[in-house]
Parts: structure tokens; C-alpha cells; sequence
């Protein structure tokens, strides 16, 4: 079953890719997402120590590139998942609408379930710097050493409100980006009723000017029937009288 959607959505779909195209690109950036959490987790579990000072760090900083980068494809999926949401809902065969259906949800649910797998990491990162730089001021008070450290953290503590800012960016974009689709889809099926209406419409008043034009066609008969009965009762008539005369 071959259904096209309209529109760009994002990671590999385009204008004029099938649903089952979109469905197919959403999975591998889901199995590529899937795949960037477990490195970001893997690298901020990673213990990491700094040869500017001697205060123990428990725990790495991760990397916000990839954090990033990994909202970035999750953002993408569900842009995907809301195309192929209104798409489904046009399938006319109630048993492929049924199964898209359960794609579509299934899908989404894993999305979901991976977006909130990275905001806790994000908030667990976002502990970790405050836990280092906290461990780090208190060394820097008792020996005057700790200022590189401080540095260090400061830049990881920017990177990671920047990765928080562009987070909430992508997912505005996304909101606004599925208000956008729902009035489209709404608009649509309100042209559609429109449509089937002015139709309705057409073919009653299509029946209307044919009975009339019907009518019409046998009162003229009608009439010239009758003239022509009175023309054959007077011939009828004159000839009678002509041969009794």
C-alpha cells in the first residue's frame, strides 16, 4: 500500500515521500537516536580527571555536541510521526488504516520514551556541573588552584544552556510546525464536506432541469396530438356529410 504525503518533514523525507518511506526513515533515525543516548550516557558516565588540579571529579561532563545533535534527530522524528499521522487518516481501507495507526502510536510512544531519556540525562548533567564546580570552589579556597578547573566547567556549563536553548527552539519549531498540519488537515476535510455538498447540490438540480425539460417535451406532444385529432374529427366530418349530401 503506497500512500503519498505533502510537505518536507525532515531526516531523509521530502516532498512527495510515501508513508511508508517516512515510516522507514523515522525507525533508522530512531535506531541512530537510540544509538546517540547510549554514547552521551557512556561518555558522561565515563569518571574524567583534570590535570589542573587535584579535586577529584566524579563522573565526566559528557559531550553537549552530541546531546544536541541527538535532540536534533528526535525533533525530526516527531515531525515525522505528525506527518504520518495525517496521512494515515486517509487511507480508505479500514484494515491498512488500523495498522498504520498502530505504527504511528507505536512510534511515537518510543520517541517520546527517548525524549525523556535525554532531558533526565540532562538534568542529571546539569547536577553533575553544579556538584564539580561547587567541589571546585571549595578546593580553590583551600589552596588557590582550582581557577582553570572553574573555567573549564563554566565552558561546559554554557555549552550545555546552549544545547538547552536550542532544545526548546526545535521544539517550538515542532509544536508550531504541527498546528500548522492539524488547521491544514482540519481546512481539508471541511473543503471535502463542502465539496460533497455543492455536489449533492449540482446533481439534485441536474434532476430537477431534466424532469422539467421532460415535462415540456410531453405537453408539446400532447399538443400536437390533440391538434391533430381535432384536424382528422372535422376531416372526418366534412366527409361524412359531403357523402350524405
Amino acid at each position: 500500500m503506497d500512500f503519498t504525503g505533502g510537505g518536507g518533514g525532515g531526516g531523509g523525507s521530502g516532498g512527495g515521500a510515501t508513508l511508508s518511506e517516512m515510516y522507514q526513515s523515522a525507525r533508522r533515525m530512531l535506531l541512530s537516536a537510540r544509538d546517540g543516548v547510549a554514547r552521551v550516557e557512556r561518555l558522561a558516565s565515563a569518571p574524567s580527571s583534570s590535570s589542573y588540579s587535584s579535586a577529584p571529579l566524579v563522573g565526566g561532563v559528557g559531550d553537549p555536541a552530541a546531546a544536541d545533535e541527538v535532540r536534533r534527530e528526535v525533533t525530526q522524528i516527531r515531525g515525522l510521526c505528525a506527518q504520518m499521522d495525517r496521512l494515515w487518516r486517509s487511507i480508505p481501507a479500514k484494515g491498512q488504516r488500523d495498522l498504520w495507526k498502530r505504527k504511528v502510536e507505536q512510534l511515537s510512544e518510543e520517541v517520546d520514551s527517548l525524549k525523556e531519556t535525554l532531558d533526565r540525562h540532562s538534568l542529571r548533567q546539569k547536577k553533575r556541573i553544579l556538584e564539580a564546580k561547587e567541589r571546585a570552589e571549595l578546593f580553590e579556597r583551600a589552596n588557590g588552584k582550582s581557577s582553570h578547573v572553574l573555567r573549564i566547567f563554566d565552558d561546559e556549563a554554557q555549552a550545555m544552556q546552549s544545547a538547552r536553548s536550542s532544545s526548546r527552539m526545535l521544539e517550538e519549531a515542532y509544536d508550531t510546525g504541527v498546528a500548522i498540519l492539524h488547521k491544514y488537515a482540519d481546512q481539508r476535510d471541511r473543503l471535502k464536506s463542502a465539496q460533497r455538498k455543492a455536489l449533492d447540490i449540482l446533481n439534485t438540480v441536474g434532476l430537477s432541469s431534466s424532469v422539467l425539460k421532460l415535462i415540456e417535451r410531453r405537453h408539446r406532444v400532447d399538443k400536437w396530438i390533440a391538434y391533430a385529432g381535432m384536424i382528422i374529427t372535422v376531416t372526418v366530418m366534412f366527409v361524412f356529410w359531403r357523402l350524405t349530401h
